[in-house]
């Protein structure tokens, strides 16, 4: 476990998970606390409990049903009887609520305004990011250009490989993105894109211009982090954030 690197304000409090620890056996060996990818409850339940100890979390992270959409709920209470919410972001104002994404190559975004008196979690994968994800997050924010933003582990610009499609669905949106897609060698109309070069693009185009993070690729660092497009059936890791 880790906590983003940034300069929030000392009460908004941040937890990352890793495969590392936890209680799943192969292929989802470790700390696994995604409860879709098949398996075992008791493994996922317990691991959860584990990571919302280490983290020091004053309730349980409020978990979504993630679609690769764009939707953000405002999360305003810790009672989880209402959910779980078909969402890729949540948001709140409120202490001690957790929002949280889960991922396994796709960008965690974590958010919070200057005055640290709203947070927000994102889930981005690149369909999420061209659709907007992230501007509609913001838009849950009085004013994006008082917001930070902290970019998480993703699948890193040397080993995301995509097709014509994706490159030109994001051109489509903005031509600079253009700048985050290299031609692969001797394969043509495939590129690697840089996840979080788009993510950046978007968010300075949304007056988000303190962004910090990325720099991870959870393709090739195995030990730490799980990757779908590396190993198919796998885990996932949380990014957390709250207001204490």
């Amino acid at each position: 476990m880790f906590k983003a690197d940034w300069p929030a304000p000392l009460h908004v409090k941040t937890a990352v998970s890793t495969r590392e620890g936890g209680v799943s056996l192969p292929p989802y060996d470790g700390l696994n606390l995604g409860s879709h990818v098949n398996d075992r409850p008791e493994a996922v339940a317990q691991n959860r409990q584990l990571f919302k100890q280490q983290a020091g979390m004053p309730a349980e992270p409020l978990w979504l049903n993630q679609v690769h959409g764009k939707e953000c709920v405002l999360l305003e209470q810790t009672d989880f009887s209402v959910g779980p919410f078909t969402a890729d972001a949540s948001t709140t104002k409120t202490k001690g609520v957790v929002s949280v994404v889960l991922t396994a190559d796709c960008l965690p975004v974590l958010f919070c305004d200057a005055a640290g008196t709203q947070v927000a979690a994102a889930h981005a994968g690149w369909r999420g990011l061209v659709d907007g994800v992230l501007e509609q997050t913001l838009t849950q924010f009085t004013d994006p250009s008082q917001v930070m933003a902290w970019l998480g582990p993703a699948i890193g610009p040397t080993a995301f490989e995509v097709g014509d499609e994706v490159r030109l669905a994001f051109m489509a949106k903005d031509a600079k993105a253009d700048a985050a897609f290299m031609a692969v060698p001797n394969k043509t109309g495939k590129w690697l894109a840089d996840l979080y070069q788009l993510a950046r693009l978007r968010l300075n185009a949304a007056g988000v211009s303190q962004v910090y993070g990325g720099g991870f690729c959870t393709y090739t660092d195995s030990q730490r982090f799980y990757s779908y497009r590396r190993d198919g059936q796998t885990g996932r890791m949380a990014s957390c954030i709250w207001i204490d």
